[in-house]
């Protein structure tokens, strides 16, 4: 295994899994509620959790793959990813599917936090930005892949292919990860900020909770009112206690940055956008609509194919505009896809008023 590409691929195969795994159960989200006779608030955490436990723990993660070594963090995530796709695939009720997903979300923020520092490491000059072209790619099919993969694996096998799939793929990532990727660690004397991932994980988590809630019991319920206040002083400490860290988890001197700050506002619209939409589209195209998984998979196929093409090119088109035109036309093209999208549906639309709008944004 001699080929310079080959981290590239171990890499990139973790990178596509974890992704993926953020909406393939879209697709399957009528199945596993039969199956489990799950809830529509059981049905959200299934979809939530993994996201949740992914992004808050993202931050703890990057810190610990300093600390312990990139390669080293990137493989234990494998592992812990594996495990738990197993577990979600042979879940018995809902509450073992939401509990699974959770601990997925987890190996899933230990692969995705070494992804770049592991391509940084291994490549250099034209290759780094090739590999990164590759990785950009392949990211940004993933989650519109999603919907497809599920909608094959669940009406030509069950529901819970959807996670068993993983389990091989996974262990080849392991084997070539083992064989051809370098260790590789951050400064001398970083420390993980743990009283700060506890406190980012519980903010994150509170909210989370309470939107949820919220929309199902309603916004003066207490249980949500109690979430909403818990996660927003959990935020007032985290501050307080990230201002007094020597390695903080997160530098707040980077609010004060304006680029910064506008990345991370439109990078939160981006996915508020999109992922809502993939989930209550899957939903809408299967039980309003009647097609089948395969069918609801293949209606979302353009925004799979638009998006492994601007992906992929992503790197050449920012070597000649400006990053802030590049954001600004992303985020335009995302909203007017919305108002497409919007301005199509009608009670007698079809799938195909679904195409525009998903091509654009």
């Amino acid at each position: 295994m001699r080929s310079k590409w080959w981290p590239l691929a171990a890499i990139t195969l973790g990178n596509f899994m974890l992704l993926i795994d953020v909406t393939i159960v879209n697709t399957a989200l009528p199945e596993v509620a039969q199956g489990l006779d799950a809830s529509f608030t059981s049905l959200q955490w299934v979809m939530d959790i993994y996201a949740l436990a992914l992004a808050a723990l993202l931050m703890a993660a990057g810190s610990a793959a300093d600390v312990y070594g990139r390669r080293r963090l990137y493989l234990w995530g494998l592992a812990v990813f594996a495990l738990s796709s197993l577990a979600c695939g042979l879940a018995p009720d809902s509450g073992v599917l939401i509990a699974a997903r959770a601990v997925q979300g987890v190996g899933a923020a230990a692969m995705f936090a070494t992804n770049t520092p592991l391509l940084m490491a291994t490549y250099s000059g034209r290759d780094r930005g090739v590999a990164f072209g590759v990785w950009g790619g392949t990211s940004g099919a993933a989650a519109a892949v999603g919907p497809i993969l599920g909608g094959l694996l669940t009406e030509y096998a069950d529901w819970r292919a959807i996670f068993l799939v993983n389990l091989p793929l996974t262990a080849i990532a392991v084997w070539i990860t083992i064989r051809t990727v370098a260790e590789s660690r951050g400064a001398p004397g970083a420390r993980i900020d743990w009283p700060g991932a506890a406190l980012f994980t519980l903010c994150a988590g509170a909210l989370t909770y309470g939107l949820i809630r919220g929309g199902e019991e309603g916004w003066s319920d207490n249980g949500t009112l109690a979430s909403l206040v818990v996660s927003a002083l959990a935020l007032v400490v985290f501050v307080l206690v990230e201002r007094q860290k020597r390695q903080p988890l997160l530098d707040l001197a980077l609010m004060r940055r304006p680029t910064f700050v506008v990345l991370m506002a439109a990078g939160l619209l981006v996915q508020a956008a999109a992922f809502p939409y993939l989930t209550y589209a899957g939903m809408w195209l299967q039980s309003v609509l009647g097609l089948s998984p395969v069918q609801a998979g293949l209606a979302v196929t353009p925004m799979a194919g638009v998006a492994l093409v601007v992906g992929a090119a992503g790197g050449r088109v920012l070597e000649r505009v400006a990053p802030g035109r590049a954001l600004g036309g992303g985020l335009l093209l995302v909203g007017v896809g919305a108002l497409v999208t919007a301005a199509r549906l009608t009670p007698g639309s079809d799938w195909t008023a679904f195409v525009p709008g998903l091509m654009l944004g």
